[in-house]
């Protein structure tokens, strides 16, 4: 059974805490009761907002950032959380340098998308300045994780 989800991207300012911003209410819609957090691989934002640029992005579909403060994963993180979704390939590197023997839990948000996408990675926005092509890709991304939550909890649940 899946109980937690951490989203993880380089800064933990843009990508990740939008991941956990959007996943918290699809899953509050969809009634799954799965606790989620997001931190990031670098702690040069840690205590930081979400990017601005990218709070006002979001909050144009509906989603407010401005709560959340950036922190850095920590080993700690590998047994608190069930499941770890990871914006890229470096960011999923990275984790599995971090903590080898839990690298099972690690996934590509992208891998979840039940429709083709442009990439199959999340592009940081922070260095693109495509805070809407981000979102597109999270929120596709994340509808595809939520799906499949559902269907593998209701299976463990029988």
């Amino acid at each position: 059974m899946i109980k937690s989800v951490l989203f993880i991207c380089l800064g933990n300012i843009c990508r990740s805490p939008t991941a956990e911003c959007i996943f918290k209410e699809k899953a509050k819609i969809s009634k799954l009761d799965i606790f989620c957090d997001s931190a990031g691989t670098a702690s040069w934002h840690v205590g930081s907002c979400p990017y601005e640029p990218m709070q006002v992005a979001a909050k144009d579909r509906g989603f407010e950032m401005s709560k959340l403060r950036a922190r850095q994963i920590t080993i700690a993180d590998f047994e608190d959380f069930d499941l770890i979704v990871v914006m890229d390939k470096k960011n999923q590197s990275d984790l599995q340098n971090l903590c080898p023997e839990q690298s099972d839990k690690v996934h590509l948000l992208t891998d979840y998308s039940l429709e083709d996408l442009e990439y199959d990675y999340v592009p940081d926005p922070y260095y693109t300045r495509n805070f809407n092509q981000a979102l597109d890709i999270i929120e596709t991304s994340l509808n595809g994780l939520v799906e499949t939550l559902k269907n593998h909890n209701n299976i463990l649940k029988q």
